[in-house]
């Protein structure tokens, strides 16, 4: 893979010429293979450019401005995104490349790649991957919380409807209890 910088060889721009050269400067220390366009003697570059960097991309005025980094023919980014990418070690991601062992980013990913037990996740991986058990035993988990969950509600239904069926018995009894009363006390009028 070959890492594309457009650049402008013949800039006005102090600014540009700075980014073009931390950008070019920063590839070579890491020993990046990396290819330069020059978008000023060359229409077929500055076009190329300015139709593969993506629309949300492009600034305001639509017109990308150097240097726009490319990893063939994958838009990385520009000086912006370059420069907060060195910023957090994460440049070969950046790039689209892999990075080198013992780099900071490959430490970086490898302890990302640790879990909290201090298992590698590929020792896990072998076992059966760990995330998908831990999803899956917290789903088992909150489908036998809602389940709890339902059959309280359930018993606390039956219970109110149990309640509910006991006092309208009692009414019932109280009413024929009265029932039963009323012909006695006209009887005994």
């Amino acid at each position: 893979m070959v890492i594309k910088v457009f650049l402008a060889s013949s800039s006005g721009s102090t600014a540009i010429k700075k980014k073009q050269q931390d950008v070019v400067a920063f590839l070579e220390a890491l020993k990046v293979d990396y290819t330069q366009l020059d978008i000023a003697c060359n229409e077929e570059n500055r076009m190329w450019m300015r139709q593969n960097v993506p629309e949300e991309k492009k600034p305001a005025n639509g017109i990308p401005l150097p240097p726009q980094i490319f990893n063939e023919e994958s838009y990385c980014g520009d000086y912006d995104t370059f420069f907060d990418a060195k910023e957090d070690n994460l440049v070969y991601s950046f790039l689209g490349l892999p990075p080198p062992p013992g780099s900071k980013e490959a430490v970086q990913a490898d302890e990302a790649h640790i879990v909290e037990n201090g298992t590698h996740v590929e020792e896990t991986n072998a076992e059966g991957n760990l995330d998908d058990s831990i999803a899956n035993a917290e789903e088992e988990q909150e489908e036998a919380d809602d389940d709890r969950e339902e059959e309280d509600l359930q018993s606390e239904e039956e219970e109110e409807l149990r309640q509910l069926e006991e006092e309208e018995e009692a009414e019932v009894q109280e009413e024929e209890e009265e029932d039963l009363e009323e012909p006695q006390e006209e009887e005994a009028e």
